[in-house]
């Protein structure tokens, strides 16, 4: 069931997507070989605590920490570690969640880690396009597929694939709501949107086959070829003045 939310329940999700949009400009600066990935988790988890949140994935069916800290082939939910050193030419996506009065807010971002290769470089812009043209078609009378359609449409016309097994979602009280949001799919249908629907929109775009596998950890997901994958992610709601992405730095 889709739930539509007021205005203050959007505010209050918006007050968790400033402290997401905080956090990951505190990590974009300490992003450099030589960090591990728990470095960053700690940072992150200062960060969202200092801000009078609360992490959302901490403890989320499980899982362990409080960033998904995913590199290279790894597509999503990558486990934070002080084994995991960062290198010169690796991108790693930061996945980040906040909650505030009972109310989450999600994003996520891939970054370069020192000089990266042409190819890394692109597959981020890549990515990162993909999603500002699923942002695009969050506008009241629109379908919920024209997001879809817009995401998968940037990244295979870069001949990249989008991963399938793995979506958007809504987000509110829950970190994971109806509906969810594909990357990939025919324009025109699904449930109309309208003012109230607050979505997670968050391309995975792999430089090589859609087909992923989770890792022993039952957490990790990595592209099947081993490939490079890149994860870009906002949160944006339909405002009684229009759509607006809560994630954005204010």
């Amino acid at each position: 069931m889709i739930i539509l939310k007021s205005v203050p329940e959007i505010e209050l999700i918006a007050r968790a997507c400033q402290v997401v949009a905080l956090t990951i400009a505190c990590l974009r600066n300490e992003v450099k070989p030589g960090v591990t990935t728990a470095d960053l988790d700690r940072l992150a988890e200062e960060v969202i605590t200092k801000h009078g949140a609360t992490p959302a994935f901490k403890g989320y069916r499980g899982y362990p920490a409080t960033l998904c800290t995913s590199v290279n082939e790894e597509v999503v939910h990558g486990i934070p570690s002080p084994r995991k050193r960062l290198k010169e030419g690796d991108i790693i996506g930061v996945d980040v969640g906040a909650i505030v009065e009972g109310y989450y807010g999600d994003a996520a971002v891939t970054l370069p880690v020192g000089q990266i290769s042409e190819e890394a470089a692109r597959l981020i812009r890549v990515t990162e396009r993909a999603l500002e043209a699923g942002l695009a078609q969050v506008r009241v009378g629109n379908r919920l597929s024209d997001i879809s359609h817009a995401v998968q449409t940037v990244a295979e016309g870069e001949g990249y694939s989008v991963v399938t097994d793995f979506v958007g979602h809504g987000i509110g009280r829950n970190l994971h709501e109806d509906p969810q949001v594909p990357n990939y799919g025919k324009p025109g249908e699904g449930p109309r949107l309208k003012e109230g629907l607050v979505l997670a929109i968050e391309p995975m775009v792999n430089v090589g086959r859609r087909e992923v596998e989770v890792l022993a950890d039952h957490w990790t997901v990595v592209t099947r070829d081993r490939t490079l994958s890149a994860h870009f992610e906002h949160t944006i709601a339909i405002m009684p003045d229009g759509p607006k992405v809560l994630t954005r730095a204010a």
